[in-house]
């Protein structure tokens, strides 16, 4: 009998604690988003140089001869070694279908990352000059993208708390303190690209002092779901 008394009482006591377990607490979710504005003040330029010939040894010694060139100018206009890196080099053969016979493709890929804005159009002549033939991408970028992420996402939170106030407000209540929190940001920063690719003729031709890149702004976005408690 004790035996049967004790088993009453510890189902009871479990049916109990899960009722309160799975008690509702009122609450309402929203999403945030933050955006942020930014003046962008680096720029990394991504280009490689490439020849062809029907000789391997020849096609990549006139690659090589080119890229030596490359990093001269690129040391002597003050870029740090730590801001500029080879990204890929390759040497190809390719068969021609319509000769029937093969050629050679030599390609070395170098980016730099360049700090002052200001300066992009004397690199570009420069790197002209000294033979590239392939500029594949133009990104602008910020130094201090991580404190304008943080501000981002502050702004995310102060958005959903702005809209759940907005619910809750027609219904004579007050929202209470965040139950949960989830961070849906999936790229949180989106910088414009100059260009996906570089006219050489038309560089060639320009001079050095024309204006041929607009920075604009990068956009920094960052985006929350968010509930709360209602009171």
């Amino acid at each position: 009998m004790k035996k049967l008394i004790l088993l009453a009482t510890l189902v009871f006591t479990t049916m109990t604690n899960a009722q309160e377990v799975t008690k509702i607490v009122p609450q309402v979710s929203v999403t945030g988003e933050g955006k942020i504005k930014v003046k962008p003040d680096q720029v990394s330029i991504n280009f490689g140089v490439e020849n062809l010939g029907k000789d391997a040894t020849e096609v990549k010694k006139l690659n090589d001869e080119t890229v030596d060139k490359v990093m001269k100018f690129i040391k002597k206009f003050g870029i740090p070694t730590s801001d500029f890196q080879t990204t890929n080099v390759s040497l190809q053969r390719n068969y021609d279908y319509d000769k029937k016979k093969y050629n050679y493709r030599a390609y070395q890929n170098i980016n730099i990352l360049l700090k002052d804005i200001t300066k992009y159009d004397e690199l570009m002549m420069g790197l002209v000059d000294t033979g590239i033939n392939n500029i594949d991408n133009v990104e602008f970028k910020s130094s201090k993208i991580e404190d304008f992420r943080s501000q981002a996402r502050k702004e995310a939170m102060k958005d959903a708390k702005h809209k759940a106030e907005d619910y809750v407000s027609v219904l004579n209540q007050k929202i209470g303190k965040a139950i949960t929190i989830s961070d849906n940001s999936v790229n949180v920063y989106y910088p414009q690209r100059a260009m996906m690719k570089y006219d050489m003729a038309v560089a060639e031709g320009a001079g050095a002092s024309q204006e041929t890149l607009a920075v604009g702004e990068i956009e920094v976005t960052a985006n929350v779901s968010v509930s709360f408690s209602l009171e």
